[in-house]
């Protein structure tokens, strides 16, 4: 694909060389050579023209008892047991990334088919070293998701270019850097930045977000962190939970394709609401991951995705 000559072009194999800088940048460049007075450093494409709706040529459908199965397949290499092809994952964040934290674990030790092949996020190195996001209590080891992402070796891409990050990449640019990383899914962890529509066109039925309550409820613009779980105790419900599902062109309004219910207690606050909650997103988010790499993700006619039981495939949840 063009992306993926582009990407060729400026590295000599698919994974971003490391940066020489002594002050470690946070982000990487394919417009090299770069300004190492800087603390980070863009993942910058050259202008090329890359089309609004962007279709995956390799992608399949098998239809099964009134089933539709999706999957990702832009690669041959596959797992010598199952068949399937091990999956490269995007994984977008704006705070501390816990739950992308929790997912790359899950990659390395196996529990999913799959591996991290880049991360995106909407805060610069500066942000992430200043701001403290108490709303999704995720400050462990002091570092955000960007951070940690470097220490393993992941490739960061600065999303979306605004005023304040002009060297940022654009919709079309970071579509075209995904295809790059032959990207099958894209995982949203706490990303607070609508998704644009040339993503969404690029990757359908591909791109998942968590959110921190059972949706519908307490869902949409301005509901995230500390507020979804404060409305919740304010509403008086007595259940909260984590929800996964599809990401369509609007705030928390895909379909839903899996949640996890938590008690909300008569005396509880809204962190302790929060802890109990991100403790089942931490399991619930590894869980789906791990279907979608195995291609346990299917559609029922009604267009409601479920989940294929990995013990018994003639069960679905």
């Amino acid at each position: 694909m063009e992306a993926q000559r582009l990407l060729h072009g400026f590295c000599s194999n698919s994974a971003i060389p490391p940066i020489q800088n002594s002050r470690k940048p946070l982000f990487c460049t394919f417009n090299p050579p770069m300004d190492h007075s800087k603390r980070w450093v863009s993942f910058k494409t050259h202008h090329y023209d890359v089309p609004q709706t962007v279709s995956c040529s390799k992608r399949r459908l098998e239809c099964r008892n009134s089933v539709e199965k999706a999957g990702g397949f832009t690669g041959d290499e596959k797992d010598s047991e199952s068949g399937i092809r091990r999956k490269n994952l995007a994984v977008f964040v704006s705070g501390g990334g816990s739950n992308f934290r929790s997912i790359h674990e899950a990659c390395l030790r196996g529990s999913v088919h799959g591996d991290i092949a880049v991360l995106v996020t909407n805060k610069s190195v500066q942000e992430f070293t200043i701001i403290k996001d108490t709303s999704y209590l995720e400050q462990e080891e002091g570092c955000g998701g960007a951070e940690y992402a470097r220490a393993k070796g992941i490739p960061v891409i600065l999303f979306p270019k605004t005023k304040d990050e002009p060297e940022a990449v654009s919709s079309n640019e970071l579509v075209a850097a995904l295809r790059g990383f032959e990207v099958d899914f894209i995982l949203l962890a706490g990303y607070l930045k609508l998704i644009p529509v040339e993503l969404i066109r690029a990757y359908p039925k591909s791109i998942l977000n968590i959110h921190p309550s059972l949706l519908p409820a307490f869902g949409g613009k301005g509901y995230y962190g500390m507020k979804v779980h404060k409305a919740v105790i304010a509403s008086g419900a007595r259940y909260s939970g984590p929800t996964v599902h599809f990401v369509d062109e609007h705030y928390d309004t895909g379909r839903i394709l899996a949640q996890r219910v938590v008690p909300v207690l008569a005396d509880d606050a809204a962190d302790e609401l929060a802890a109990r909650v991100l403790r089942e997103e931490h399991h619930l988010y590894v869980e789906v991951a791990s279907a979608i790499c195995d291609e346990r993700v299917v559609w029922r006619e009604d267009g409601v995705p479920i989940i294929q039981s990995k013990e018994n495939p003639n069960q679905y949840s």
